[in-house]
């Protein structure tokens, strides 16, 4: 992705657009409730042509949600009675044999791997996630349902299977497996790791089996429990525009209720997963909007969402652009792909999606060298001009070809020492670099394991990434800074994990020499 100073010199020119926006910059004053209640605090809102992502609230809650939370918070109740009521009338509604609200979709199901671990035991319960002695401590998944939100699991200290084949997931079965965890989606649907398939080996063993289905709209009946789910969990706050700290689960009363038991209020390994009783009943009313939303209407005004936006900028030369509408249940909505060659209009999908997340009006898309993304579900009425607008504004505007790369300021090759500053603590890390006229490349040794780098230097700019990938998860690492004789100092971004800092000094060799006896054979003395 281009940095800032590229990104603002090839895009924004001097054609008087709003100042690039940073983290915190803007002036805090006192909270206004009203249109601009977050531009009170300093913070600018965005438009969402991304989709249901939490980073930027995912989704926005119904009009009936909202006035069912605040006619629940003026009342107390007692929960465990709330939580029998909220059962049945989930049930009623989906066709599930139960059902109930967590906090979050992550939440719930690290509330049913407590459930399947527990059985409903609560001394077995408090002794989470110390599982010594206990039967039932391990989780089977397939590689494909391994994601960053298994760490939910993982919180209960259950040993993670993950298994590639189906000989594989047949043989990791045991009386130790507490759970088998899918993710909904096409690897699941079809073949060796499918639902009916984990269902069919997971039946001798009595094993449950959890689908998390958190970015899909409900069907009802169910189809994930009709195929042999034990529980299926959904985010609240994304298709279903529920409460955004709410998930819902549905599936085996017996179960649901173990989960139940292992969340807040009770005490134990979720306590710290509150849901209170404002989004207990905002999903409930959610799940009630939903039987009755006329989603075809809804999709219709999606599409015409995206029609305003191609005409507009389909009227430039070398733009073009494509409605797709996929069959999945998952994140389920009408996308707008608008594509050109970054050759001709000078400037890459990802450079443009950059500057629009940073300047006003800001706008979330995704991003491809060759364009960018438009994905209609969470915009609000009006948003589809003013997109237009922005973009077409953006990609008729005249631009020079990018010049060459400025010659490189100095030699990289080599050991470096690197010294990352986090927020709260220092790690010592390493790279080990060749460099080739401007670019870079080599290996990147973090605090636990050596992984490839590349990168380039143009003058003393230097830019570097790297990633460390373990299962389910990853981490990029970008550096960003200056060469200033033999010392390198910057910014690392981390995606979500935010930003730290960094100082990189040659390695210094240690100066030992000399020659080497090899012995010609076993030592005579220790």
């Amino acid at each position: 992705m281009a940095d800032k100073k590229t990104t603002r010199r090839g895009l924004l020119g001097t054609g008087g657009m709003a100042t690039l926006l940073g983290g915190g910059g803007a002036m805090a004053g006192p909270l206004k409730t009203g249109p601009e209640i977050y531009q009170s605090i300093g913070v600018e809102p965005v438009i969402n042509c991304r989709g249901t992502y939490t980073i930027i609230g995912a989704s926005i809650e119904l009009p009936e949600v909202r006035a069912a939370m605040d006619a629940a918070a003026l009342h107390f109740v007692q929960l465990d009675e709330l939580a029998e009521g909220v059962g049945k009338r989930l049930a009623e509604l989906t066709g599930a044999e139960w059902g109930m609200v967590s906090a979050g979709c992550a939440a719930g199901l690290k509330h049913v791997t407590a459930a399947c671990v527990a059985g409903g035991n609560p001394e077995k319960l408090l002794r989470i996630p110390n599982l010594e002695g206990m039967e039932k401590t391990e989780v089977v998944a397939p590689r494909s349902s391994r994601s960053a939100y298994d760490h939910a699991i993982r919180n209960i200290g259950v040993r993670m299977i993950t298994v590639e084949t189906a000989e594989e997931f047949e043989r990791a079965l045991s009386k130790r497996t507490a759970m088998i965890y899918l993710s909904a989606g096409r690897a699941t649907e079809a073949g060796p790791m499918s639902l009916e398939n984990a269902a069919r080996m997971a039946a001798p063993w009595h094993i449950p089996i959890l689908v998390d289905a958190a970015a899909e709209g409900l069907t009802i009946p169910n189809v994930h429990l009709a195929r042999g789910a034990t529980v299926v969990a959904y985010s609240g706050g994304k298709a279903i525009c529920g409460p955004q700290c709410a998930g819902l689960l549905l599936g085996k009363k017996d179960l649901l209720l173990s989960a139940w038991q292992a969340s807040s209020p009770h005490h134990g390994p979720g306590r710290d997963n509150k849901v209170g009783r404002e989004e207990t009943m905002g999903m409930v009313a959610a799940v009630e909007a939903w039987v009755k939303r006329d989603h075809k209407a809804e999709w219709a005004k999606w599409l015409g969402y995206l029609d305003t936006i191609a005409k507009r900028v389909g009227a430039i030369d070398g733009v073009s652009t494509r409605v797709v509408e996929p069959a999945g249940l998952s994140n389920r909505t009408p996308a707008l792909a608008i594509s050109w060659d970054p050759e001709r209009l000078h400037v890459t999908g990802e450079e443009l999606a950059e500057v629009v997340a940073r300047t006003k009006p800001r706008i979330a898309l995704g991003a491809r060298r060759d364009g960018v993304d438009i994905t209609a579900w969470m915009m609000q009425a009006g948003n589809d001009r003013v997109v237009a607008e922005r973009l077409f504004s953006l990609l008729s505007e005249k631009r020079t070809p990018k010049g060459a790369p400025a010659a490189p300021a100095g030699n990289l090759t080599g050991r470096w020492d690197v010294d990352v500053t986090f927020f709260s603590s220092q790690s010592r890390h390493a790279w080990t670099l060749e460099q080739d006229g401007n670019a870079l490349k080599g290996t990147h040794k973090g605090d636990f394991s050596v992984r490839d780098i590349f990168g380039t230097l143009e003058g003393g700019e230097v830019k570097l990434r790297s990633m460390e990938s373990v299962p389910g998860d990853s981490i990029t690492f970008t550096f960003s800074g200056v060469l200033r004789g033999d010392r390198l100092e910057g910014r690392v971004h981390m995606g979500e994990y935010l930003t730290a800092s960094f100082a990189a000094t040659r390695h210094v060799d240690s100066g030992r020499k000399g020659t080497i006896l090899v012995p010609g054979g076993p030592p005579l003395s220790n």
